[in-house]
Parts: structure tokens; sequence; C-alpha cells
């Protein structure tokens, strides 16, 4: 039940994307053990491509999540730049 409440108590943004990031992994986790890992049929480059694909949804789901967390926190600047820095002119 508390995997539930904390669940649907995420703003949705977060929730698309650790949905993102764990449909991603899935697949990235199946394609490594049952695809790479074991003996059988050649991979095709449809399937290179569905790799790619996923890793792309995992930059893209855990962009989500941290725009999230900057949304919660009502913060305007990155969380890698530093607001109280002065830019000096040449």
């Amino acid at each position: 039940m508390s995997l539930y409440v904390r669940w649907f108590s995420m703003p949705r943004q977060k929730r698309t994307g650790w949905t993102l990031v764990i449909v991603a992994l899935g697949y990235l986790v199946y394609f490594f053990k049952v695809r790479l890992f074991a003996a059988g049929i050649e991979i095709t480059n449809k399937e290179w491509l569905y790799v790619g694909l996923m890793v792309v949804l995992i930059m893209i789901g855990t962009i989500n999540i941290r725009m999230a967390d900057m949304k919660e926190r009502n913060q305007k600047t990155l969380p890698l730049v530093d607001p109280n820095h002065q830019r000096t002119r040449r």
C-alpha cells in the first residue's frame, strides 16, 4: 500500500520519467541477458536500433525526473549553475 501511495503522490512528470527509465532498463536487461549473452540467432540491425533508443529513453526519463524535482523546489536555475555567480564582461 505504501508503494501505491508513494507512486500516486508523485507529480505526473516524475511518474512519466520513472516509467520511461524502468521500461528502458527492463528492455536492456532482457536484451543483454537473452539476446547478447545467450546462444541463438543473429542480432539484427533493428534490435541494435532498439538498444540505442532505449538508451535515449533512459536519458529522457532522467531529464523528466530532474525537471520535476526542480519544479517541486520552484527553482529558477539549473542545478549546475550557481545563481550567485557574477559574470564579468571583457
